[in-house]
């Protein structure tokens, strides 16, 4: 068994990796072909990576010229810690107001905590500025060095 089919995740570990991180790096294609590279704050909807950005955003002028985008979930300080999803693929773009501003609904609420008014308030002030969009896999690839500890068999 080669290496990397020792360290790749289940689907199961790698829906329940995604479902508890907060941070993407996400990669979009630049005009000039060269990577631009954000942290982003996401939350999973339908089982895609999900996030809002301003509409005049470096990153929504990239995706409305090119859709495709790889994203980094990781987590690790070690080498045998170390756990990662990269998930590589196309962006659908969400305009709809109502979704623009439940996606903005829960990023805010993994920041601040839910119910707050100050949060709602910070929602509806930013949402008819910004657009959403769903990551749509293509291309999922992913590792757990814990498991490179346990015996094979």
């Amino acid at each position: 068994m080669k290496q990397r089919d020792r360290v790749a995740m289940t689907e199961a570990e790698v829906a329940a990796f995604l479902a508890a991180s907060r941070k993407v790096q996400l990669a979009t294609i630049s005009r000039d072909g060269t990577p631009h590279l954000v942290t982003m704050y996401y939350v999973m909807l339908d089982g895609q990576i999900t996030f809002w950005t301003y509409r005049s955003s470096q990153k929504a002028l990239n995706l409305a010229a090119d859709p495709r985008v790889t994203c980094l979930v990781e987590t690790g300080e070690q080498y045998f810690d170390l756990r990662g999803v990269q998930v590589q693929g196309v962006v659908r773009l969400i305009d709809d107001p109502a979704a623009v501003r439940e996606i903005g609904r829960q990023v805010a609420g993994l920041l601040a905590g839910p119910g707050t008014e100050a949060l709602e308030e910070y929602v509806q002030h930013a949402a008819p500025k910004r657009v959403g969009y769903a990551v749509e896999p293509r291309r999922i690839l992913s590792w757990d060095h814990s498991k490179l500890l346990q015996p094979t068999g």
